[in-house]
C-alpha cells in the first residue's frame, strides 16, 4: 500500500508502507544468478517488455539513457552458439566446445545489452554504471515474476562476428553481456559479508 506526500518543491510523490518495503527487501535478498533453467519454458515476451519498461527508470547521469537491449530470435541465437562453440573449441579443444554447445543450447530466453560508446572516458564510465543499474532493475523485476537470469561476459561478446550477428556497430556500442532468462530449475544458496566488513564510518 502507498501513501501520497509532497517533496520540497511541493510536487507529490509516493511513499511505500513498511509491508511493501519489506517485500522489496525480500526480492533483493532472494534474487540469485540462475545457472540451470527449466527446459523448453521460455517466459512470454510481454513479461520481458514490462520488465524492460520498468528497468529503464534506472538512474543515469545527465539522462543519457545509454542502454540498448536486443531480444534474440532463434536464428541469431543459433549463430551465437555456433560462434561460441568455435571459439571455445579453438581455445580449449573439441570436448570443451561440444560441452559448451550443449549447455548454451538449453538456455531458454536470450537478451543482449549494450552501452553507447563515448569519446569522453568519464561519461563512458558513468554510462556503464547506469547500464548496470538498469540490469539490476531488470533482474529484480523478473525475479518478482519468478524468472531468473544469468549474466554472461565470455570472450564471444568481444568478437567482431558477434557484433555482426546482432547488427551492432562496435564503434557506437559496447556489448555488456548476454543475459539468459527463464524459470529456475534450482536456486543457489549464497551468503554476503557482514555490514562490519563493508562499511567504514567516518567522523
Amino acid at each position: 500500500m502507498f501513501h501520497s506526500h509532497e517533496n520540497s518543491s511541493g510536487e507529490p510523490f509516493t511513499k511505500m508502507t513498511d509491508s511493501k518495503s519489506s517485500n522489496i527487501s525480500d526480492i533483493i535478498r532472494g534474487r540469485r544468478t540462475i545457472h540451470n533453467f527449466r527446459v523448453n519454458e521460455v517466459p512470454d515476451d510481454e513479461i520481458i517488455l514490462k520488465a524492460i519498461e520498468a528497468a529503464k527508470w534506472a538512474p543515469n547521469h545527465h539522462l543519457t539513457e545509454p542502454w540498448r537491449l536486443y531480444l534474440l530470435g532463434q536464428e541469431t541465437i543459433n549463430g551465437i552458439i555456433d560462434l561460441n562453440t568455435r571459439l571455445v573449441t579453438e581455445k580449449h579443444g573439441m570436448e570443451a566446445g561440444k560441452d559448451k554447445q550443449e549447455r548454451w543450447s538449453k538456455m531458454p530466453g536470450w537478451l543482449v545489452i549494450s552501452c553507447n560508446r563515448s569519446d569522453d572516458k568519464l561519461q563512458m564510465h558513468e554510462d556503464y554504471a547506469a547500464c548496470c543499474c538498469l540490469i539490476q532493475n531488470l533482474m529484480l523485476y523478473l525475479w518478482s515474476e519468478g524468472i531468473g537470469m544469468k549474466w554472461s561476459t565470455g570472450d564471444v561478446i568481444r568478437d567482431r562476428q558477434f557484433y555482426d550477428l546482432l547488427w551492432i556497430d562496435p564503434q557506437a556500442e559496447e556489448v555488456i553481456g548476454i543475459f539468459w532468462y527463464g524459470y529456475p530449475d534450482d536456486i543457489p544458496v549464497t551468503a554476503r559479508k557482514s555490514l562490519e566488513q563493508i562499511i567504514v564510518k567516518l567522523p
